[in-house]
């Protein structure tokens, strides 16, 4: 998945915002907290999607080969696929999606409502 396509899948779920930032990062947010992140962090110089997941994704997922604990944000469950090939894009766009609600769930429920995600499920 490109850039460009992470940053256009990222634009289409419920209000969610973008900012550049952290050395040219494709950062996005929902209600003001990160969820997936595009950079160049890590190994190499080839552009790296960062997304939240659950703990047992966490565990399953940094045993697969070509995804890594994110750098900085390993203690909060956060994952790297380092090599692009590691997983299809079907399942890149289902974990960031399953980051998006992830991160919603923890904002308030005034918060929730008041950018439309109050019909979201818990995960």
């Amino acid at each position: 998945m490109s850039r460009e396509e992470f940053d256009d899948y990222c634009r289409n779920l419920t209000s969610t915002t973008n900012v550049i930032q952290w050395g040219n990062a494709s950062v996005w947010k929902v209600g003001g907290k990160i969820f997936a992140i595009c950079s160049h962090w890590g190994v190499g110089e080839t552009q790296k999607i960062s997304f939240k997941c659950s703990d047992l994704s966490y565990q399953v997922l940094c045993e697969l080969p070509g995804i890594t604990p994110a750098p900085y944000l390993a203690r909060a469950k956060w994952v790297q696929i380092a090599d692009p090939d590691a997983m299809s894009e079907q399942d890149v766009k289902d974990y960031i999606s399953t980051a998006h609600n992830i991160i919603a769930q923890k904002l308030t429920r005034k918060m929730r409502a008041e950018l439309g995600l109050d019909l979201l499920e818990k995960s």
